[in-house]
């Protein structure tokens, strides 16, 4: 049975847990879309296919710190989340401004409107539960 140290970090539980397994579903996506855009047509739009692997390492980096926690690993992941939402936005920005950029979608063009807006949603997200459960609240 683990014990739950009082006023330690509850990144990972109750609601976390769940914010956790959406960064890894993402992570998994992320990978597996880079991985196969890279592999089969890298030369049709470089530029995105190597956003889409740079969001695929946000996501699995921020997945583990996540589940983690620990003062450490909640930086990693504060930073990784705000790297993603910094991401997200100049992506998003830059696919609608200079679309010929962006020939083939990734995880982060147009805003992640291909998954449904979550990618520009979930960091926002993530920040604020990092912000909530740093003061040991579920």
């Amino acid at each position: 049975m683990s014990e739950v140290r009082t006023g330690a970090p509850l990144v990972n539980r109750g609601p976390g847990r769940l914010l956790v397994a959406v960064y890894g579903i993402f992570a998994l996506a992320a990978t597996a879309r880079s991985a196969v855009q890279i592999a089969t047509r890298f030369d049709r739009a470089p530029l995105a296919f190597l956003l889409s692997a740079l969001a695929a390492v946000v996501y699995v980096v921020a997945t583990v710190c996540l589940a983690r926690g620990g003062p450490l690993a909640r930086r990693v992941a504060f930073a990784a989340v705000a790297v993603e939402l910094l991401g997200v936005l100049a992506v998003g920005a830059a696919s609608h401004a200079v679309p010929h950029l962006f020939p083939e979608p990734t995880v982060w063009s147009h805003f992640g409107s291909g998954y449904g807006f979550v990618p520009v949603v979930l960091p926002v997200v993530g920040l604020l539960w990092l912000r909530r459960s740093r003061r040991g609240t579920p």
